[in-house]
């Protein structure tokens, strides 16, 4: 979704790893503008800026304008690295949009109230996707799709085709995907269980083992009988 905001971005000249640095020294944060078939741009953003887009209620599906040497360009955060420890932000890339052509973007799934399978007959409540991936023109991205999911029973599912689309909107997953269901607690408790039983991780060596020990078995009855 379009949002009116503009960041002023420095262009930048250097790249590499010491670039970077002193870029970060003066509390700015790297970043590329491409896209639009236009030539890639090496500016520098001030990651404070970026942070209130990432954490409002559109995240990086928000469409904002960055502004370089007096030229405004219509962008879309596509991908941003993080500190693994201090959280701050190394670097970016801003993807230019135009905004008459459809794109494809993951929105997120949000969930609202509590399942009567859960409340009344003892189920789990389990997302198992966070987002669902669309198609559409950048005016039209959803914040979320919010789903009510209160008249749940246990066994029942929320699939990705029940989801409300509206305008251009278009889903790109198949949409029997099960997005959340309420089920037994026996039932999520084997999930994992189910799945490591699955890995035949030590089966093979077991088997070439056995056999091993059947064969010299095999050969000491030869041997016994040859002595009789």
């Amino acid at each position: 979704m379009r949002r009116d905001i503009t960041i002023v971005a420095e262009p930048r000249d250097l790249r590499g790893k010491n670039e970077a640095r002193r870029l970060r020294a003066r509390g700015l944060a790297p970043a590329v503008i491409y896209g639009a078939g236009k030539d890639s741009q090496a500016v520098a953003v001030n990651p404070k800026d970026v942070n209130k887009i990432l954490h409002s209620a559109t995240g990086h599906n928000t469409l904002f304008n960055v502004q370089t040497n007096g030229d405004t360009a219509l962008v879309m955060i596509v991908d941003w690295q993080r500190h693994p420890l201090r959280e701050n932000l190394l670097h970016l890339d801003l993807k230019r949009i135009d905004p008459n052509q459809r794109l494809r973007v993951k929105v997120p799934v949000a969930t609202t109230g509590e399942p009567r399978g859960v409340k009344e007959q003892g189920g789990i409540f389990e997302i198992l996707t966070r987002e669902v991936e669309v198609e559409c023109l950048p005016d039209e991205i959803p914040d979320a799709f919010r789903v009510d999911v209160t008249g749940m029973m246990l066994g029942e599912n929320l699939r990705a085709g029940e989801l409300k689309l509206a305008g251009s909107v278009k889903l790109m997953m198949a949409p029997d995907l099960v997005v959340a269901h309420v089920v037994a607690p026996r039932a999520a408790a084997t999930t994992e269980a189910t799945a490591e039983a699955a890995a035949p991780a030590t089966a093979e060596p077991e088997v070439i083992k056995k056999g091993k020990k059947e064969e010299e078995g095999a050969a000491s009855d030869k041997d016994k009988e040859k002595k009789k």
